[in-house]
């Protein structure tokens, strides 16, 4: 983070140590320099408000409703392994509060959002290439980054200040991370496999899946293992760079779907330009990029599900963890039928599930 000490401001620990190693921290991201701290990311925004950060008050549907005014902007969702960039507008906003979810649909910007994992929230301003780079940044209470929005060429300037004065928080308390307890499954060992299989082969809706798991106790990645190959098959993880570069010179419109537990972020379209660089699998596009690396891929699966408009195929990457990385999918709406070209490009990866 760029420099601009304000002598009535208390220094925080953490910054005063940015401040005396310049060597070691300078050019670093925002993320790098938490880790080199031994601090989460949340915990290091924190520690830089009064200079860089403005900690924003901790109404994340008032933040949301706040975001149309904004004009286009760069909406960023990323877990460890993969990083999803899409420029649009925050409009068509809709909330579920009984649900505790809220969802961004439009054509460009497409969200789901669970709000009680939208814990902290800050404005921040860096500088970057010699200029100010403005974002909106959201963290759970764990200090990890759930979504962040930053200031592009069309956003209206005027709007993101009166936002961050509007928002800010008069008495801000200091980030103290939670534990955020890891969802409870059983084992596989455990599962009622017939049980499972036919619940699995019941399923009308690709939205049923979640509610299966949770039915049967199990973990996303156990059930892909304990589906059958009909259902799902592991796929070698080098197959994805082909699958994106066949999707790109063939123009099938694919869904991608990269999230954590407060956010999921979808593109859905052609993609055009593929580009490796070193571990990093990347879509560069204009108005949306991946970022992918893909030497922390574990595990790809191509997996199928039954829907009342007939099979839906996806592509699913997982990390040594178990946890999802990305998901992949044909373009479809309710009612629609998978493309045929979608279906195509999964069996070249698994020509005999």
């Amino acid at each position: 983070m760029a420099s601009s000490l304000t002598p009535e401001l208390t220094m925080h620990p953490l910054r005063q140590k940015w401040l005396d190693e310049p060597e070691r921290f300078t050019g670093k991201r925002q993320i790098d320099v938490a880790h080199l701290m031994g601090v989460t990311e949340g915990e290091w925004v924190d520690a830089c408000c009064g200079f860089e950060s403005t900690a924003l008050r901790s109404d994340p549907k008032a933040f949301l409703e706040g975001l149309p005014a904004l004009g286009d902007v760069m909406a960023l969702t990323r877990n460890p392994s993969a990083v999803h960039e899409k420029t649009g507008q925050f409009d068509h906003l809709n909330f579920f509060e009984r649900m505790g979810m809220a969802q961004v649909v439009n054509h460009d910007i497409d969200l789901r959002i669970f709000l009680r994992h939208w814990h902290r929230l800050y404005a921040v301003t860096v500088e970057k290439n010699g200029a100010p780079q403005h974002s909106l940044q959201v963290f759970n209470g764990a200090g990890q980054a759930v979504h962040k929005i930053f200031m592009r060429e069309g956003t209206d300037a005027a709007a993101w200040q009166a936002f961050v004065t509007e928002h800010t928080d008069p008495e801000p308390t200091a980030f103290v991370v939670e534990e955020i307890p890891k969802p409870k499954t059983g084992s596989a060992d455990e599962l009622d496999l017939d049980a499972f299989r036919s619940d699995w082969d019941g399923m009308k809706d690709t939205h049923e899946f979640f509610p299966l798991l949770k039915r049967h106790h199990i973990a996303r990645l156990d059930a892909l293992r304990m589906a059958g190959e009909s259902r799902a098959r592991e796929v070698p993880v080098g197959n994805l760079e082909d699958m994106l570069q066949t999707a790109s010179t063939q123009q099938v419109p694919i869904m991608v779907f990269v999230g954590n537990r407060g956010c999921i972020q979808i593109h859905t379209g052609p993609v055009n330009k593929i580009i490796r660089y070193g571990d990093w699998l990347n879509i560069m596009d204009p108005g949306f990029n991946l970022h992918l690396r893909e030497d922390l891929v574990a595990e790809a699966w191509v997996v199928r599900k039954p829907t009342r408009d007939g099979t839906v195929t996806s592509l699913e990457l997982y990390d040594a963890e178990g946890t999802e990385i990305a998901l992949f999918f044909g373009e479809r709406k309710p009612g629609q039928q998978e493309l045929e070209s979608w279906r195509g490009l999964t069996d070249r990866m698994s020509p005999s599930l």
